[in-house]
């Protein structure tokens, strides 16, 4: 049977713990589930090292407690940090977050609910990276930004109506797809567009007419 976490891809875990009654029952449990985890008693030299998708942190650490290695690690990194322990007080929770903590799980807890705020950061992670990797349309010689609404051809910017702007994010969107003229109308001028239907036509002449 497939293992949930394969679908983020190969995910690391550093696992930071003095624990090792603990860790040595977490490891595994995290390993079963198809993640790749490293445990260390103190993890800022491992955190370098490793470099890893989401961080497992105890409060309370040998050398520095676990709210120091927070605010270090938010110093260079927003890497997803859940932090484990058994302090329960609202005034520690509130601190923790403040400083930057992404979830918080008080000892004793199932290890189901931990798979569960782990995957559900995981999803947060996969929905940032599609919105960074949509914010762009690429085809060929042309670039849109579609959150500034700017348009490029062989790196040179080109003004737009909204329409023209509208008409090349439909077509660059699925650059492989044919779209009849009749269809582009419909999305592009909308159902009860009134208008000559060479419209489509007289925008293709504007689009061939780019920067060659």
């Amino acid at each position: 049977m497939e293992s949930r976490a394969v679908r983020y891809g190969k995910t690391k875990i550093l696992l930071i713990e003095d624990e090792e009654s603990l860790a040595s029952f977490i490891q595994p449990e995290l390993e079963l589930e198809g993640y790749e985890v490293v445990w260390a008693k103190e993890g800022l030299e491992l955190f370098e090292k490793e470099k890893p998708t989401l961080i497992l942190l105890d409060w309370m650490l040998p050398v520095h407690d676990g709210i120091t290695v927070l605010r270090r690690i938010r110093k260079v990194s927003d890497i997803p940090i859940i932090m484990l322990t058994a302090r329960n007080q609202a005034s520690d929770i509130s601190n923790a977050l403040d400083q930057g903590l992404d979830d918080y799980m008080t000892k004793p807890f199932e290890i189901e609910e931990l798979f569960a705020r782990i995957r559900l950061i995981l999803r947060r992670l996969e929905r940032e990276k599609r919105q960074v990797v949509s914010s762009t349309l690429e085809f060929s010689v042309l670039k849109i930004d579609l959150v500034s609404h700017k348009f490029w051809c062989k790196g040179e910017e080109i003004y737009l109506t909204p329409k023209e702007y509208a008409l090349l994010c439909e077509l660059m969107n699925d650059p492989e797809k044919v779209k009849s003229r009749d269809e582009l109308l419909d999305i592009v001028w909308g159902y009860d567009f009134v208008g000559q239907t060479n419209t489509v036509v007289s925008y293709f002449i504007h689009y061939y007419s780019l920067p060659s």
